[in-house]
């Protein structure tokens, strides 16, 4: 296998929960603005802003909504944002209706292109000897954090990112095996779960070395059990929430 530090840095990533208090340097947050800002983008529309939230009280509410501790505490958190009202206000400068601006053609692209963003940052701040876990839980509650973060129609907060000066240093989680992951031409669809037996006990390894007091099962029993159940959850909000912010608005 073909390595050196960029690669070696992401096949050892780790999601960083725990960082030192002092927040990063000016100058390395714009070393993480400019590798997002590098980011390849869809038919280079450029459809993601990135929000350096650092007022105390937006940081506590967005640790409220997303219920994590550690978010909005030390470290810095960037929220992701799908971002077409910037593109929107050109076409509006230029006399133009918005086109298909409003469709979920559009709205995937900026997905794409935020994903990808976030992405990038963290591999660029894991390779400067930073930590950092990207955030879903921050839309536990997206009609809210849109109202806490202020946000203009035309813009959705997609991701966060929580990212610092590492103070743990967690095992390397074990994940799903390669001849599970890839496939060449054809779909394998003969897959069963039990083609996990293997996996399943490192999983359960991994969790019970980490924690032998916190029972947590393995892959399998995981993707089986309640995180997929069905159940009723503020994150059901989520298409609304994005069409009430003007985009996607040709789903049905």
């Amino acid at each position: 296998m073909i390595h050196n530090s960029t690669i070696d840095h992401q096949l050892s990533h780790r999601s960083i929960r725990a960082f030192k208090p002092q927040g990063l340097s000016d100058e390395q947050l714009t070393t993480l603005y400019e590798a997002a800002r590098h980011t390849s983008t869809s038919m280079f529309m450029q459809q993601f802003s990135i929000l350096h939230v650092t007022d105390p009280d937006k940081r506590a509410a967005v640790r409220r909504l997303s219920k994590q501790p550690y978010i909005g505490a030390n470290g810095d958190l960037l929220i992701f944002l799908v971002d077409l009202y910037r593109n929107q206000k050109i076409r509006q400068a230029a006399g133009k209706d918005d086109g298909r601006l409003h469709t979920t053609d559009i709205f995937q692209q900026a997905v794409e292109d935020t994903v990808l963003a976030i992405q990038n940052t963290l591999v660029a701040a894991e390779s400067m000897g930073l930590g950092g876990v990207i955030l879903g839980s921050i839309k536990n509650d997206p009609v809210e954090l849109i109202k806490v973060l202020n946000l203009p129609k035309m813009t959705f907060p997609l991701l966060g990112l929580q990212v610092g000066i590492p103070d743990q240093s967690p095992q390397l989680k074990p994940r799903l095996p390669l001849d599970t992951l890839v496939m060449e031409n054809d779909y394998h669809r003969d897959f069963m779960a039990s083609d996990l037996k293997a996996y399943d006990q490192v999983v359960t390894q991994y969790y019970d070395l980490r924690d032998a007091n916190r029972r947590i099962d393995s892959f399998t029993k995981q993707i089986a059990g309640t995180k997929l159940d069905h159940h009723e959850t503020t994150r059901d909000r989520l298409a609304a929430a994005i069409q009430q912010q003007g985009l996607a608005l040709d789903w049905e």
